[in-house]
């Protein structure tokens, strides 16, 4: 059953197009995988579905209600979550502080047995964490609010690949919990492996949708790079 439904979406800054015609789908507890180079429209899908940033056409439905010109705040009620580039925390709170500014429909005794690391530091400002638990704190923070959809973009940035690994053995359990994810993912072998679907944009369009089990490596990177036949 669909819980995300994207048609035809464009989006501009000023006169510049950064999304043309995107369509996409996501079924409740699914996950789609955004790859692309830099530059691709991969964040700015991710704003827009969040509503950081407005569509200039196309429509967006969310369990078959239409939220194309709800403001950012009605789509976080309705379930929508963003983990943003950048994690972009208030770096004199503490870990549990950046948490708790995300809502409270997950109890922090649940924050903190997904996330045993944040309990851990779960008293020490945000400034002073490591980029991995900044990142899980970024990610708590999103779940705080409860969501359906949670839309991650590039929390493997910059990280160790083991911390990496415990990041996504996190989602994984958020899968099984019903949460649907859409992420954006640079590395393509990670990316093949934790989407249901893989989309990959190029110069804001969609150039291959396909599930991720059946999208050849090759056939990815020749996507990526825009030198598909």
């Amino acid at each position: 059953m669909t819980l995300l439904r994207i048609e035809d979406l464009d989006v501009h800054y000023g006169d510049f197009q950064a999304l043309s015609g995107v369509s996409l789908s996501v079924d409740h507890g699914g996950s789609l995988a955004l790859v692309g180079a830099n530059g691709a429209g991969k964040s700015t899908l991710l704003r827009t579905i969040a509503g950081a940033h407005p569509a200039t056409g196309g429509r967006i439905t969310l369990d078959g209600t239409g939220i194309t010109t709800a403001p950012p705040h009605h789509r976080v009620r309705a379930g929508i979550a963003l983990v943003p580039e950048g994690r972009r925390l208030f770096p004199s709170l503490t870990a549990e502080e950046n948490i708790k500014v995300g809502g409270r429909a997950w109890p922090l005794d649940r924050v903190y047995d997904v996330f045993p690391l944040i309990a851990r530091c779960r008293n020490r400002r945000a400034a002073l964490l490591s980029g991995g638990e900044q990142q899980a704190v970024a990610i708590a923070r999103a779940l705080a609010s409860g969501p359906r959809l949670l839309l991650l973009d590039e929390i493997s940035l910059g990280l160790a690949p083991a911390v990496v690994d415990d990041l996504y053995d996190v989602l994984a359990v958020l899968r099984a919990e019903g949460t649907a994810l859409v992420l954006v993912e640079q590395d393509l072998a990670r990316a093949r492996a934790a989407g249901d679907h893989l989309i990959c944009l190029l110069e804001g369009r969609v150039v291959l949708a396909t599930a991720a089990a059946d999208a050849p490596l090759e056939k990815v990177i020749s996507a990526y790079f825009g030198t598909s036949q």
